[in-house]
């Protein structure tokens, strides 16, 4: 494991960020994808780079929402996003840690920082989903007292979703 050489900040995403993220984004998915469905990662990849992750600050700026990273110096170590789900709800996207710089708080640090701008945002809720690949993030959810809404089969791939029948965990938070 790398040693953190800077305390974390996290940050408003800027076009400098974008090949740090647009790497980070790939190399966790790839890292996620079991080896029967590394063709189908690799098509949601493309997906995501061309609809989203690929184009950050068009993306959420068209939809009111907001992109942070989190650095150790100059280096992206952590990423997510924020977007309006409902009137009340801002829903938490495209949170992931550099594998290298895991179990070290980032993602909890990161997902403190989301909830607060919820708040600022006069937002009472944040809502969010994950897949069953991503076990840790399963945990930090519920540890950080989300709630499980519901639980899906994903089918259709999408920006959002990789489909291929990987089941979805979809959590909210009451702020």
């Amino acid at each position: 494991m790398d040693q953190l050489e800077f305390p974390i900040i996290i940050r408003p995403f800027t076009e400098e960020d974008a090949e740090q993220v647009r790497l980070l984004f790939v190399r966790v998915n790839r890292l996620l994808a079991p080896p029967h469905m590394a063709e189908a990662f690799e098509q949601y990849i493309a997906v995501s780079l061309n609809e989203e992750t690929g184009q950050i600050s068009r993306y959420y700026g068209r939809r009111q929402g907001g992109f942070w990273v989190a650095v150790d110096g100059k280096k992206v170590v952590g990423m997510f996003g924020l977007e309006p789900s409902s009137s009340a709800g801002m829903e938490l996207r495209r949170m992931y840690v550099d594998p290298e710089v895991r179990r070290r708080g980032i993602a909890r640090q990161m997902l403190r920082f989301a909830e607060d701008e919820c708040r600022k945002r006069s937002c009472p809720r944040i809502d969010l989903s994950t897949s069953e690949l991503q076990r840790e993030a399963l945990s930090l959810y519920r540890a950080s007292e989300y709630r499980l809404v519901r639980e899906e089969v994903a089918v259709s791939p999408s920006n959002k979703t990789l489909g291929g029948g990987i089941r979805r965990f979809h959590f909210t938070k009451e702020l």
